[in-house]
């Protein structure tokens, strides 16, 4: 089966050009100016086509919540978003700490067929901050990385036998950034804006703390960490500084922590609430600086879904996350608009170098050889993001009823179209 995109403009990390691309079966096997023979055509004329983006971080509360999401409907989510493949984290009941896991929510996915599902594992058994998991196992089922998320590992020494075995198996380790001592049951930023709503805040420094710690470990150990939902502006400074010190060290931000700051919480709206919370203006700004001067190396959503019944109780009682998948074009096509960065730069943050992380060495790219995973964006189209075109099961987003501009109008994993966007032709 051979699909041919026409009249597109290919959006490289590297370069940008109008040409046509020729599928057959899982891989891109020519991009020509010429207009070959195909079975099926799409034509992405005045569309920008790029390659599929990978989310590093997300939740698909699969095993054990699924009322909140689940792994087919988290993937049906994503390819909405123009996401072809997923990295869901292991906080799931029972938690994702042993191969046997591992490969049943590898194998779901496979059966839905719509993402590469590669999840990442749990540092400590059971998330409880203590004895290491089985690494090399959960490496061999198809675990690309090692976190306990939102259960920061707050043992120096755990932290450092989880940076010394993940290296030795050729992975790395996110950390949720975390002071926990420093957190006071807190609810959002600590400052001026917390104490004029009567919310308990949590200083940035829980979360700049923790990142010190760790990139001294990763000093240490040789071994790699990535610097999970950066938000405070002192933290892209030490990430900086870690980097120019040859630290093997990466990062990421998501949407949320460079388009929203803490005065979107004055109406007490619990889909703002998250963790790590939204920080002030100057804090934005920081991320939109990172993101144009490199520090930052990947842009990711953090997608966690709950049900309405949690999210809509006392702000103090709510729990953390926000919906991210199907909003992570238009509020990522902001960027471009603002000239924080350009279209190329868009495609690194979102596809090439999660590819890198992840060693997906044949996807990120568009180009002869590769996977065809495909994104066809028109960023200049206008929607109302609404409960029919939200694919989760859950609703908890600040943008849900808002109008859009920008969207994946077509999504293709592996040669194969899995999103159309609705009454658009392209």
């Amino acid at each position: 089966m051979k699909t041919l995109i026409k009249n597109g403009t290919i959006i490289n990390a590297n370069e940008s050009k109008k040409a046509n691309i020729l599928m057959q079966d899982d891989k891109i096997i020519t991009i020509t100016t010429d207009e070959p023979s195909a079975d099926i055509v799409i034509d992405a004329n005045g569309k920008l086509v790029m390659p599929g983006l990978i989310d590093i971080h997300v939740h698909f509360r699969d095993p054990g919540f699924e009322y909140k999401d689940d792994i087919i409907t988290g993937s049906q989510t994503a390819v909405a978003g123009g996401v072809t493949a997923c990295c869901p984290m292991a906080n799931t009941n029972p938690v994702n700490d042993n191969a046997t896991i591992t490969r049943d929510m590898i194998e779901k996915a496979k059966k839905r067929g719509l993402i590469d599902l590669m999840p990442i594992g749990a540092i400590t058994k059971g998330m409880k901050g203590g004895g290491i998991t089985e690494m090399g196992e959960m490496s061999e089922a198809g675990c690309v990385a090692f976190s306990d998320d939102g259960l920061p590992v707050s043992s120096s020494d755990v932290m450092r036998a989880a940076l010394e075995y993940s290296a030795f198996h050729g992975s790395f380790i996110i950390n949720h950034s975390q002071d926990c001592s420093l957190c006071r049951n807190g609810h959002m930023n600590e400052g001026q804006m917390s104490m004029k709503l009567g919310i308990k805040g949590m200083p940035r420094e829980q979360e700049e703390i923790m990142i010190s710690r760790d990139m001294l470990l990763a000093k240490l150990t040789g071994g790699h960490i990535h610097i999970a939902h950066v938000s405070s502006a002192w933290s892209l400074k030490l990430i900086e500084t870690a980097k120019k010190e040859g630290i093997n060290i990466t990062c990421e931000v998501c949407p949320h922590h460079f388009t929203f700051d803490e005065s979107e919480l004055e109406n007490y709206d619990t889909n703002y609430k998250m963790s790590p919370p939204l920080r002030t203006k100057a804090d934005v700004e920081a991320m939109r600086e990172g993101l144009k001067n490199g520090v930052i190396d990947i842009i990711c959503t953090d997608h966690a879904p709950h049900h309405n019944d949690e999210k809509q109780r006392e702000f103090d009682k709510a729990p953390f996350g926000i919906l991210g998948l199907q909003t992570l074009i238009p509020l990522t096509l902001n960027l471009v608009r603002d000239g924080v960065i350009n279209l190329n730069k868009m495609v690194e943050l979102t596809s090439l170098n999660p590819a890198k992380l992840l060693k997906l060495n044949d996807r990120g790219v568009i180009a002869e050889g590769y996977l065809a995973d495909i994104t066809i964006v028109d960023p200049d189209f206008e929607y109302l993001y609404d409960e029919k075109l939200n694919k989760s099961k859950s609703q908890n987003s600040p943008l849900l009823g808002k109008k859009l501009k920008g969207a994946a109008i077509k999504t293709i994993k592996s040669g194969r179209l899995v999103y159309d966007f609705p009454n658009v032709v392209a």
